[in-house]
C-alpha cells in the first residue's frame, strides 16, 4: 500500500534543505524506515517536536522510491524531552538509540521496538540509575539480536560455574583453562548484577554498589562495541567516575 501507518521511536535526524529533516525510525511493524518530513523544522510546523530522537509516535506516511514521506504523526510517548532534561539520562538514551540504529535493518522484530520503547519509558520515568537502565538494555538488545552473553557457564565448553575470567570475544566467562593470558576478572557481586541485568531482577540490581555497577558498566560496554564491530560515538559521553576504570578487553578491542 503507497499509504501505511506505524508506532515509531525516532533514532536519529538529519537536516533536509532548509526545512526539512530525513529521519531514521525503529517502527513496531515494519522494522527501520528512513523518510522525509518536510517543513518539520519550520516554526509553525505541527508535528515537528513529536519527531525529535527519543520520542515514540503514531506515524502516517507515504511509500517514496528511495524515502517515504511523513504525512502525519502522533505522539504517544514525549520521552526525549523528559530525558533531555537529565544529563546522565540524556547520554543514556542517546547510546540506546544508537544502538538500535546499528543492531536493525528493514526486517527488525517486534522485539527490538519493544525493548527500546520500554527502556525509554524508564529512562523518562528515573525508575533506576540511568547507567542500569542503559546496560541492562545493551545486553538485552545484543541476546535478541543473537549475541546473548554467558555469566554463569563456561561461554566455550559449557563448563558449569562460576568462572571469573570474562572474554569479550569468546561470549561471555570462560573456565580458566579457555582463559587467555591476561583475561580480566570479574568479582562475584559483578557477575551477579550482569546477570541481574540481563534477566531483568531489578531488586537485586538496584541495591548493588558503585564500585560494583561501574565494573559491570565497564563489561557491558566492552561488549557491545564488540560485537558492533563499530565504536558507539555517543558511549565517550557517558559519566564514568573517578578511579573507573575498563577491563583490558575493552581498553583494546582486540584478542
Amino acid at each position: 500500500m503507497p499509504v501505511y501507518r506505524d508506532e515509531c521511536v525516532v533514532l536519529r535526524t538529519h537536516k533536509l534543505g532548509e526545512a526539512d529533516r530525513i529521519l531514521t525510525m525503529l517502527s513496531r511493524q515494519h522494522g527501520k524506515i528512513r523518510a522525509v518530513a518536510k517543513g518539520v523544522r519550520r516554526t509553525g510546523s505541527k508535528f515537528g517536536s513529536r519527531l525529535e530522537p527519543m520520542m515514540v509516535a503514531d506515524v502516517q506516511l507515504y511509500e517514496g522510491r528511495s524515502l517515504d514521506i511523513v504525512t502525519q504523526a502522533e505522539s504517544l510517548g514525549s520521552y526525549g524531552a523528559l530525558i533531555a532534561a537529565d544529563y546522565a539520562s540524556y547520554t543514556a538514551g542517546s547510546v540506546m538509540v544508537e544502538t538500535a540504529d546499528k543492531l536493525t535493518d528493514a526486517e527488525a522484530g517486534l522485539q527490538q521496538y519493544l525493548l527500546l520503547v520500554g527502556a525509554l519509558r524508564s529512562l523518562s520515568r528515573r525508575e533506576h540509575a540511568p547507567q542500569l537502565t542503559l546496560d541492562s538494555y545493551l545486553l538485552r538488545a545484543l541476546s535478541i539480536a543473537g549475541w546473548s552473553p554467558s555469566f554463569g557457564d563456561c561461554a566455550v565448553s559449557g563448563a558449569p560455574g562460576p568462572h571469573s575470567a570474562f572474554v569479550v570475544q569468546l561470549g561471555g566467562v570462560v573456565a580458566d583453562e579457555h582463559a587467555p593470558p591476561g583475561a580480566p576478572r570479574l568479582a562475584p557481586p559483578a557477575l551477579g548484577l550482569l546477570s541481574a541485568l540481563l534477566t531483568g531482577d531489578w531488586e537485586a540490581a538496584d541495591a548493588t554498589p558503585d564500585a560494583t555497577r561501574n565494573q559491570a558498566s565497564g563489561v557491558v560496554a566492552a561488549y557491545t562495541q564488540w560485537h558492533l564491530e563499530r565504536g558507539l560515538r555517543s558511549l565517550q559521553h557517558i559519566d564514568r567516575e573517578p578511579g573507573r576504570a575498563l577491563p583490558a578487553a575493552a581498553r583494546e578491542g582486540t584478542p
